[in-house]
């Protein structure tokens, strides 16, 4: 019997941090990971030299544990990159952040005036209800704004139109950010939110590098990361996890531990539990959805094809939602600097036919619309690459805040097992959120008390601001807030200025 003061289930951020956090207090943790790699979406993968993110990572956070987490584990490993990223619609680029005369000159004075007139009437006549994405949006940018940035994009990353995506999203994603900060900032160069840096950390060689010496540093400690290994059933006995079964290759161990802390997605661990949960439970499981992602990954004979880390494609006549351009934030992720490595970014259903598609039919795809975009010459595509990732986001659809709390009481009830990460806990953590559940998680094990789903709520955004911002933020809000539950007194860890930073999408 193989018997463990504590078991993670996945190396990703969340796991691979709870792992080290435990591992430096003496509680020597085992990490099972199904994935060849560690970093789970944050892994960085590689091809004949070259390195991909799987979607790009930014290194940005004022969580101070995170930030000194970060160092302690990198070093000085870390570079300061500037940010550039753009909006491509309707033929034309866009700054973003938002430059005032770039704008103004892609949209023209009649539609820029357009945009002005329809922001000033949902200001002055509101949705009275902002129950999804859609009403969420144009309570704050207007009705015209919103169909002109938000509204493609968004149901090109989801697959579902934006009345169908539940307004804490938005809020998670994108709060703290109007119209009219961002003309300020385009102005004035005023900058406090969140959404708008411009500068980023990066590791050298992308942000697996931060996870590989995570996974050495907790081995050094004494503990251990085992790869390839399939968490397949959770044995459960009065109110407390007993055995973990791990799929290695064809054969099976069962893993006992005295602690269990799981950021494998929801669903996966409930269908895991032995016995089974109640009915209600499974339907709950059944009932969460996610949005698959897909990356192209093009080799380009040119050195330098467009200066953006990253660009926004929100234009529904090609399919790709959004552009890396891997050199751009880190040379180091090239091996040679005449060519250029691109992640071209697919947002589907695994059983679609983007899923299915062949990989040479996908690259083929990727050169004929890196081309119509004019980013790059379809004959300058030397080699390509295709990576999938199931279960990248966690979709807030109409259904899914009841399905969360049907789990997460049922999870409860036992003791000694925590959830935490973006899919342990079905929320659109960054990575820094997720990390800092998984260094919560320890100290409950050493005895604290936190609610972890109290991390990247609304309340943690709100120490962004001012007591007087966030009296009228209230003032505006009140009577058409989607509902929230969080404790009034959060302890003060979740106080901690956290950033809201949307690596994924808006």
């Amino acid at each position: 019997m193989n018997h463990y003061p504590a078991v993670i289930i996945g190396a990703g951020p969340a796991g691979l941090t709870a792992a080290y956090q435990l591992a430096k207090q003496g509680i020597l943790p085992t990490v099972f990971e199904k994935d060849r790699l560690v970093g789970g979406i944050a892994r960085t993968e590689s091809y004949k030299g070259y390195r991909y993110d799987i979607g790009g990572h930014r290194f940005y956070t004022k969580v101070t544990e995170v930030e000194e987490f970060w160092h302690e584990v990198l070093g000085d490993k870390f570079m300061t990159r500037p940010r550039l990223s753009r909006i491509y619609y309707k033929g034309r680029y866009y700054k973003y952040p938002l430059n005032l005369a770039n704008t103004l000159t892609n949209l023209g004075p009649i539609e820029s005036l357009l945009i002005l007139f329809s922001y000033i009437k949902a200001h002055v006549r509101p949705l009275p209800k902002e129950d999804n994405f859609e009403e969420w949006v144009i309570n704050r940018f207007g009705e015209r704004l919103f169909r002109t940035f938000f509204k493609t994009y968004t149901e090109k990353v989801w697959g579902i139109p934006c009345t169908a995506i539940q307004a804490e999203w938005a809020a998670q994603r994108i709060k703290g950010l109007s119209l009219t900060v961002a003309v300020m900032n385009a102005l004035f160069k005023v900058n406090n939110t969140k959404t708008l840096i411009e500068e980023f950390q990066y590791p050298n060689l992308g942000p697996g590098q931060m996870w590989e010496h995570c996974q050495d540093g907790i081995e050094r400690l004494g503990g251990t990361v085992q790869l390839q290994s399939d968490i397949v059933g959770l044995r459960h006995q009065n109110g407390r996890i007993i055995s973990a079964t791990v799929q290695q290759g064809e054969g099976k161990i069962e893993a006992h531990a005295d602690h269990f802390i799981s950021s494998m997605p929801l669903n996966e661990l409930i269908l895991c539990m032995d016995p089974q949960p109640p009915e209600k439970v499974l339907r709950a499981a059944y009932g969460l959805n996610y949005r698959d992602f897909m990356q192209v990954c093009l080799i380009i004979n040119e050195p330098d094809p467009f200066p953006d880390n990253w660009i926004y494609i929100h234009s529904p006549e090609v399919r790709v939602g959004r552009i890396q351009n891997f050199k751009n934030w880190s040379p180091h992720m090239v091996p040679d600097l005449s060519r250029t490595s691109l992640g071209m970014e697919y947002f589907c259903n695994e059983d679609d036919d983007l899923w299915t598609m062949d990989d040479q039919d996908l690259i083929e795809l990727a050169k004929r619309e890196i081309e119509q975009l004019g980013l790059a010459r379809a004959a300058d595509v030397e080699d390509g690459y295709i990576i999938r990732q199931l279960k990248a986001y966690p979709v807030y659809d109409g259904t899914y805040r009841e399905h969360v709390e049907t789990i997460r009481e049922y999870l409860t009830t036992f003791e000694n097992l925590q959830t935490i990460g973006r899919n342990g806990m079905h929320r659109y953590n960054n990575q820094d959120h997720s990390m800092l559940t998984g260094m919560l998680a320890v100290q409950n094990i050493l005895g604290e008390q936190h609610d972890l789903w109290e991390v990247n709520t609304e309340r943690s955004y709100y120490e962004e601001f001012t007591k007087e911002e966030m009296q009228s933020r209230a003032e505006h809000e009140d009577g058409h807030k989607p509902d929230h539950p969080h404790t009034d007194d959060p302890h003060p860890k979740l106080q901690e200025r956290a950033v809201n930073d949307p690596e994924r999408a808006w």
